[in-house]
């Protein structure tokens, strides 16, 4: 192959990785805004009816969902539940519902821009979590964009100034529930394939809304009947778009733009809710996203160093 041909599919491949990575950015901006979407509809939702009921409906049709995936697939239900981890991979459904069920009763007490203003420090608690779990390695700035983040959380909770509202804490601990829900997930992927996890985070997680949600069951107003459909319809299309996403381009690129949906959902909580805008939120906001970038361009610098390509 001649000099120039080299060089032509070697501009061929860049520019096809440059297209992978600009569609990858699309689609992952899309899922970021129907999750804003769906956090609104949430926050709506819970302050109308109890959060685990809300959240039980939500799970159904993510469980169809799951299920019908899991049926085309080859091998169909039987090997999409086929697990080494069976313990792990119920945990980690449970985890999230709980998760679920306690976000968006936060959404509705303390409001959507106060609430994903602290939980954005979610990244920088998996990288924690990484370390102190699973024995990741963590250079120096990565531990400087994780201080940054916690200096955030406390510019926003500001205690000693003033007495710490527990609903802060209590996003700061649907965070950390994530963040956890994460590291499982990390620890699940060395043993079964994507497929199999996804299963378990719906059905796990349907089964023991199922458990408990009935209990609180009440009958939905015929005005919020087209927004609970909403709400269902959009977790299917956000693990579309996430789905496409990711098989576009890396997730260390795409990580950057999750910050996407804090600005939103706070836009969402302004001028849908009537929330207020505190400075020191927005302060504390900041530094904990200044923190996160700075966690996201080191990681992606960590990879392309192990790749083989340097710094570039």
């Amino acid at each position: 192959m001649s000099e120039g041909a080299v060089g032509g599919a070697d501009a061929a491949g860049v520019g096809s990785a440059r297209e992978n990575s600009i569609r990858g950015i699309g689609f992952f901006l899309a899922a970021m805004t129907v999750f804003a979407l769906q956090d609104g509809l949430s926050a709506y939702l819970a302050s109308q009816y109890a959060p685990i009921f809300v959240v039980m409906i939500r799970y159904w049709a993510l469980a169809a969902l799951v299920l019908a995936i899991s049926a085309r697939r080859p091998g169909g239900l039987r090997a999409a539940a086929r697990t080494r981890r069976p313990l792990l991979q119920i945990l980690r459904g449970l985890l999230l519902a709980a998760e679920i069920t306690l976000t968006i009763f936060i959404f509705a007490e303390l409001g959507l821009a106060a609430s994903h203003a602290i939980m954005a420090v979610y990244p920088l608690l998996v990288a924690a979590m990484a370390w102190a779990f699973l024995g990741e390695r963590l250079d120096a700035v990565r531990w400087g964009a994780i201080g940054l983040g916690f200096l955030g959380v406390l510019v926003i909770l500001r205690p000693g100034l003033e007495a710490i509202d527990p609903l802060a804490l209590g996003a700061l601990l649907g965070a950390a529930m994530f963040a956890l829900y994460a590291i499982l997930t990390r620890v699940a992927s060395r043993d079964d394939p994507a497929s199999v996890s996804f299963f378990y985070t719906g059905v796990a997680g349907a089964v023991g809304a199922s458990l408990i949600g009935p209990f609180y069951a009440e009958p939905i107003a015929l005005r919020d009947w087209p927004l609970m459909g909403a709400l269902c319809l959009s977790g299917a299309l956000c693990h579309f778009l996430l789905i496409k996403a990711y098989e576009a381009t890396e997730a260390a690129r795409l990580q950057p733009y999750a910050y996407w949906q804090l600005a939103l959902a706070t836009l969402i909580g302004v001028f849908a809710f009537g929330e207020p805008l505190l400075f020191w939120t927005v302060l504390g906001a900041g530094l904990i996203v200044l923190g996160g970038l700075i966690g996201a361009a080191q990681e992606r610098r960590a990879l392309r160093r192990d790749a083989g390509c340097g710094g570039v």
